[in-house]
């Protein structure tokens, strides 16, 4: 599942392409918008949140229905990549990175077509409903709200909560995905199935944690080495029987999570011992 960084370098791209542009088509491959048109509406701004996408959209009534200029219709189109998902822009008319068949968003404008490919959801609501699809997720690592205290008064809230469990727990704090759990426990020296309030220095994990998403947000390869080489970019994330960068220990591999949504979780197993609540 893409991380922070990534969900947020596609808004900017949306933004970026659409921003201020009126659409002249939009196509909704989804079931329940399947004949929604939001042809000749105004993109506002498109803003990421946590691993969420929000595409806000102003339009004017139809000739002939009812409202005048203060009725504008304000809608925003939230999409998740999930697993596969992906937004592509390229310009009006030119060929697609990927079958039109998995399409599940088309935004046309005079210049750029943006289609979201395999999108997790995809939901057209009014902008007042945005916190309901949104409202739960704890503070966004690279967003204007971004507390660390809050971030810190959530995830001790279950101190008995393995600390790779509770740092993609969206409600805690937004933006982390397995690469960057498996990462910061190593970085941090824990075990991910350390409990929570076993953790040294959980402030200087999430501290570390807003450093490497802020980093890589600006770059489209990660690296939380430094090392930009295609096989040096990540101390033990997808690394298994790899030898540590620090010590040589083979990096372990196990299936870590609730019950049916488990995922693949590194660590080295000399480098980071299992603590436990003194």
């Amino acid at each position: 599942m893409p991380e922070g960084d990534t969900v947020y370098r596609t808004a900017r791209l949306l933004d970026e392409s659409l921003s201020g542009q009126v659409l002249t088509a939009t196509d909704f491959r989804v079931p329940q918008h399947a004949t929604a048109d939001l042809t000749g509406g105004t993109v506002v701004e498109t803003v990421s949140r946590g691993k969420h996408l929000l595409t806000r959209i102003d339009r004017e009534p139809a000739d002939g229905a009812p409202g005048g200029p203060g009725d504008t219709e304000r809608w925003t189109l939230h999409t998740h990549l999930k697993m596969e998902g992906s937004w592509k822009v390229v310009r009006r008319g030119q060929r697609w990175p990927r079958s039109a068949t998995n399409a599940r968003v088309v935004l046309e404008t005079e210049r750029s077509t943006a289609i979201g490919f395999s999108l997790g959801i995809v939901e057209l609501i009014h902008r007042d409903q945005e916190g309901d699809v949104v409202g739960h997720l704890g503070p966004d690592l690279l967003g204007p709200d971004w507390d660390e205290d809050l971030a810190l008064a959530n995830l001790a809230r279950d101190p008995g909560q393995r600390i790779r469990d509770a740092l993609l727990d969206q409600r805690n704090l937004a933006g982390i995905g397995t690469m960057y759990a498996a990462e910061l426990c190593f970085t941090s020296g824990v075990d991910p199935a350390t409990p929570v309030g076993a953790v040294p220095d959980l402030r200087r994990l999430v501290r570390r944690a807003r450093q490497m998403l802020m980093l890589n947000k600006e770059r489209a390869v990660q690296s939380t080495t430094g090392d930009l080489r295609e096989r040096e970019r990540m101390w033990v994330f997808r690394r298994d029987k790899s030898p540590c960068r620090r010590c040589g220990t083979p990096v372990a591999v196990t299936q870590l999570g609730p019950p049916g949504r488990e995922r693949a979780s590194y660590w080295c197993p000399s480098c980071q011992p299992v603590r436990m609540p003194s």
